[in-house]
Formats: structure tokens, C-alpha cells, sequence
């Protein structure tokens, strides 16, 4: 239970876009408010509802604009296509930005890491440069030109990043999620 206590309070942000991977939001979401975790769905626009790649919704209970790093434990960025979309939206890039930089755990599953691939750091660097990291297979190359060392395990935890192949992939992402939680 303490390990569960540990965690009461936190706020996190999962990014929602259209097109979203289904378990890839909800999985989470609902293990780590279980966990005592205030979780938040950030999207490009508060109280706008966001398809999943089945039409399942998630509305966003906080614009990207409102979210700022410092509020948030860690930041947790879906698969599906809605990575496509979350690279176009500045807002939300400026939250893993800022939560990457603040050393917070940024948790990437499926097609997420695509976000990481994104030149987003202050030098104009992939924050995936120099690090192992693991996604979907069809993105590994975008991960490798990127800069990452691809490895093809469940769960690759290097520094703050922590990223996952697939759906299958989700417990051992969460569990890896809420244990560099407690560590920060």
C-alpha cells in the first residue's frame, strides 16, 4: 500500500489526439488514478472530444496552451496515428519540452516515440539522440535517423524516457511509468 501512497496526488498528463490507440490512453489513465494519480487529458483544445482510431472518445480536461510542465509528474504520449497530430500542435510540444528538460518521466508507447523524433530540444536536437529507446516497429527507423538506439524490449527506461512497442507492452509501461514517478 505505501508504494500505492507514494503516488496519491500526482497529476498527470496524457496527450489526447484524433486517431488515438484505445489502451494506449485508457490503460494507463485508469491504473494510475487507481494509483491515486490525478490524471489529465491534455489535448489542443479543453473540453473538445477526441476520436480514438474506433471512434472511442476522450475529452480533453485541459487545452496544452494551460499546461505547464512544473504542474505535471510525468507526461505520457500515446500511439495510434494522433502522434501525426500532436507533432503539429506547438502547445503540446512545449509541454514535453518542457517536461523532458525538467527531468520529469516522459513515457512514450507504441507510435508515441514519433514525438520524441521531433527536433524539439534547444540545440535543434531529437531528444532521442543518444538514448535506447523502443517503439513500434515501423517507426524504428524514424527513431534510429532520430538519433536513438532502437532495442525491441517491452518497456526501455533511458534517463526520463521510457518507451514501449505495443498494447501487449502496457503493463510493464505503466509499471516502469509509476516507478520513476516515486524515484522523482
Amino acid at each position: 500500500m505505501s508504494n500505492t501512497m507514494s503516488l496519491t496526488g500526482k497529476r498527470v498528463a496524457v496527450l489526447v489526439e484524433q486517431q488515438y490507440q484505445e489502451m494506449e490512453v485508457w490503460y494507463p489513465v485508469y491504473r494510475l488514478r487507481e494509483a491515486g494519480c490525478v490524471v489529465e487529458l491534455v489535448g489542443p483544445e479543453a473540453g473538445k472530444t477526441y476520436a480514438s482510431k474506433l471512434g472511442y472518445p476522450a475529452k480533453a480536461t485541459l487545452a496544452a496552451k494551460d499546461a505547464i510542465a512544473t504542474d505535471f509528474a510525468a507526461v505520457v504520449i500515446p500511439g495510434g496515428f494522433s502522434p501525426d497530430y500532436i507533432r503539429r500542435s506547438e502547445a503540446m510540444m512545449k509541454l514535453v519540452r518542457d517536461a523532458l528538460a525538467q527531468g520529469k518521466p516522459v513515457a512514450a508507447i507504441c507510435h508515441g516515440p514519433w514525438v520524441l523524433c521531433s527536433r524539439i530540444l534547444p540545440q535543434g536536437e531529437s531528444p532521442l539522440k543518444g538514448r535506447k529507446v523502443t517503439c513500434f516497429h515501423s517507426i524504428k527507423d524514424d527513431v534510429m535517423n532520430a538519433g536513438g538506439t532502437y532495442t525491441d524490449q517491452e518497456v526501455v527506461i533511458d534517463g526520463n524516457i521510457i518507451t514501449s512497442r505495443t498494447p501487449d507492452d502496457l503493463p510493464a509501461f505503466v509499471v516502469a511509468l509509476m516507478e520513476q514517478m516515486r524515484k522523482g
